[in-house]
């Protein structure tokens, strides 16, 4: 099943620049192992060494976060949009 990943800036150098790339799988955890085969080292940056979403990193399937779903198990179906967000710290 083919879903559409949009890629933020800071990991588009895996992707050559491509701000959103195609990816295949019925599992979250299924499109970033499809990634990983097309542009090797990606997965590391969104997965810890446990094989975690990394802490600071967003992921979207649709308009939800996976982390209230059912996380690297959570379905993506075909002509999903998946979103990987690096989260935004700030302050005063």
């Amino acid at each position: 099943m083919s879903v559409s990943v949009r890629i933020p800036t800071i990991l588009r150098t895996y992707t050559a620049g491509e701000s959103e790339v195609s990816a295949d799988g019925a599992t979250l955890a299924e499109v970033l192992d499809d990634l990983e085969s097309r542009y090797a080292g990606i997965r590391a940056r969104i997965l810890d060494d446990a094989g975690a979403l990394r802490r600071f990193v967003n992921v979207y399937v649709g308009n939800d976060d996976v982390r209230f779903l059912d996380d690297l198990a959570t379905p993506t179906p075909a002509g999903t949009q998946v979103s990987v967000i690096p989260a935004v710290a700030g302050g005063c």
